[in-house]
């Protein structure tokens, strides 16, 4: 079927030769493009609204997940306090975050599709290295690799890393990390961004949601 996107299916090819026998790595995003941790994020803020008495627009918060922890909390708290709150925000994570987290469609239909092609998924992610372990586990999803406190640019060091070819992420950020790493930018309108944000930002492909990759990734490989 033909996937529902303004960009051609058959998009640019990265610099990385995938036509080789070596398993293709692609990389992919947690949060807003894996995960929709929205419900668990939000029930962490409002537990910190109730111990320190600080408004915080929750909804706001989760409308607009990507950058580091750090970056949101600054729009609430002094700059003295933020490293505090940050500490008190992970280390409530694991108990009520991790629950009502859910799959993004297509998610795992996703990740099938290249391990059923020989290829390997690895998770970049400004979130800490356990936290999204945590994520992936409890939804029984499986990448080959996990990578943890990167954002925007700085994702391109794993990707390069790791040889990735391909970077998938719902945010401007992810567009900039996969483009300073010279993997193909792969953009999913899941999150904060448009699709013409994704485009202004770098993206070589726009999907809807991850329920277009596989097809995508079937005309991209042949």
């Amino acid at each position: 079927m033909p996937i529902p996107s303004a960009q051609p299916a058959h998009a640019p090819k990265a610099a990385h030769d995938t036509s080789s026998t070596q398993p293709v790595t692609v990389g992919f995003d947690l949060d807003m493009t894996l995960i929709d941790s929205r419900p668990g994020i939000r029930a962490v803020y409002e537990l910190l609204v109730r111990e320190t008495g600080t408004h915080i627009d929750c909804d706001l918060a989760v409308s607009r997940l990507g950058p580091p922890l750090e970056a949101e909390l600054a729009h609430w708290f002094p700059a003295e306090e933020v490293t505090a709150r940050a500490d008190r925000y992970r280390a409530l994570y694991p108990d009520h975050a991790i629950a009502p987290t859910l799959p993004m469609p297509g998610a795992r239909e996703a990740l099938a599709a290249l391990a059923a092609d020989g290829g390997r998924a690895m998770v970049v992610t400004a979130k800490n290295e356990p936290h999204a372990r945590l994520h992936l586990d409890h939804l029984g999803l499986r990448p080959d690799l996990v990578v943890g406190s990167l954002w925007a640019e700085a994702k391109a060091v794993a990707l390069r890393e790791y040889g990735a070819a391909v970077y998938v992420g719902d945010h401007l950020g992810d567009m900039r990390g996969a483009r300073t790493a010279g993997a193909l930018a792969v953009g999913v309108t899941t999150g904060p961004c448009d699709a013409d944000e994704l485009r202004a930002a770098g993206a070589d492909v726009v999907l809807p949601d991850l329920r277009a990759f596989a097809q995508w990734w079937a005309d991209y490989r042949s």
